[in-house]
């Protein structure tokens, strides 16, 4: 079965009961010529480079099921994935639980609590004694359960295309998208030879 659009894979995921997780990640590029129109567009606030940013969706076994066309890098990863339309799938979709980090806090309660981010640290100054602890430890939780689609990125970022890509940017969304189609390929080729038959 192939997967091509954010709505079916939240279909999958809602019949299948199983979990996603969601994360941005950004792939260097050429920076634009001197002059060139939204030349600042590409520079990254995280990482302080040229780059152009994808939204990675993978179930809880590392499994790629959905890489978003690439945009700017200077665009926040909410942003991005609200212009992707996730808000909308998850409100109106099948009741399904995503995992994310930190840079998607806000889309749990747009999406009535289907998104899952990391919890908000309620006292900045002078905590109580147990508070850290207790806070330190469901952060650690959170974090344990979304690892696998660092693992999916890092699959994702193998190929040589994409550790960094020296073409054009405009082409950059079907170098991105052709790669994780080819990825998830063959991670279900692989997956369906290890079963017993």
């Amino acid at each position: 079965m192939r997967l091509s659009t954010l709505a079916e894979v939240i279909d999958h995921l809602g019949a299948s009961g199983r979990t996603g997780i969601i994360d941005g990640t950004e792939i260097r590029v050429r920076r634009p010529a001197v002059g060139r129109k939204d030349r600042e567009k590409f520079i990254s606030g995280k990482n302080k480079q040229n780059a152009v940013k994808a939204m990675v969706l993978t179930d809880a076994g590392g499994r790629l099921l959905f890489c978003s066309p690439a945009q700017p890098a200077s665009c926040a990863d909410i942003t991005h994935a609200r212009q992707l339309g996730l808000v909308k799938h998850l409100a109106d979709g099948p009741a399904v639980e995503v995992l994310a980090d930190a840079g998607y806090q806000g889309l749990g309660a747009q999406t009535g609590g289907r998104v899952v981010t990391p919890p908000h640290r309620k006292f900045k100054k002078n905590p109580p004694d147990c508070y850290e602890e207790i806070y330190e430890r469901h952060r650690k939780a959170h974090s344990s359960r979304r690892i696998r689609v660092e693992h999916g990125i890092a699959h994702l970022k193998n190929w040589r295309a994409l550790a960094r890509h020296h073409g054009r940017r405009e082409h950059m969304s079907d170098t991105v998208q052709a790669i994780a189609g080819l990825l998830s390929h063959q991670q279900t080729a692989t997956r369906g030879a290890r079963q017993p038959q």
